[in-house]
């Protein structure tokens, strides 16, 4: 049996900003983490600053550090999938927190009603305790909707009992009307 490597991951070449507005920044900072926290300083920032004005002292933590910490934390690499981001892992399991992901339907041949989505309840499953339990709970239940609600024509799970069987050359052209035995008895003729 033949086995395949792959080794995309140790040509994985980073581009590193040395210096940046005169500033010496030694070994250099990777390009990719100080775009990535210079957007996010941009999002966080600038709706703080249009809100509450320019930070004092005991504010400025709250300014500076959510994006810090998410751009360093972020930009490292995944434990699951070593080609992805941390911040990759991150969007993707909030987007599917919140807007849940389409079925795949026979192989994508057929389209997934809305009907055939996992319900918001069964998505954020484990993970609402504490917020069911605080003053909250009422709107957090009824953001998660009915405990038993199955969605609108969705029925129970189809078990499937499928035993396989083994058939031998006669049963196979039995199967297409045809006779093996006066086949041969017209072979021998």
């Amino acid at each position: 049996m033949r086995v395949g490597h792959t080794y995309t991951r140790h040509f994985d070449l980073e581009t590193r900003q040395h210096e940046l507005l005169g500033m010496d920044l030694g070994e250099g900072a990777p390009r990719r983490a100080l775009i990535l926290g210079l957007i996010l300083y941009a999002l966080w920032t600038g709706p703080l600053l249009l809100v509450f004005g320019l930070p004092n002292e005991i504010t400025f933590t709250l300014y500076f550090l959510p994006p810090l910490i998410t751009a360093v934390y972020g930009t490292q690499r995944s434990h699951g999938i070593e080609r992805r981001w941390n911040i990759t892992g991150w969007a993707i399991g909030v987007r599917y927190l919140v807007l849940g992901h389409r079925p795949i339907i026979c192989g994508g041949r057929r389209a997934a009603s809305r009907s055939e989505w996992l319900p918001r309840r069964d998505r954020w499953a484990g993970k609402t305790e504490l917020l069911l339990e605080s003053p909250l709970g009422g709107l957090v239940e009824r953001w998660l909707g009915a405990e038993d609600a199955a969605p609108a024509g969705a029925g129970g799970p189809i078990r499937l009992a499928a035993r396989p069987r083994l058939y031998g050359p006669d049963a196979v052209a039995k199967a297409y009307g045809r006779k093996i035995s006066q086949q041969h008895q017209k072979g021998e003729a």
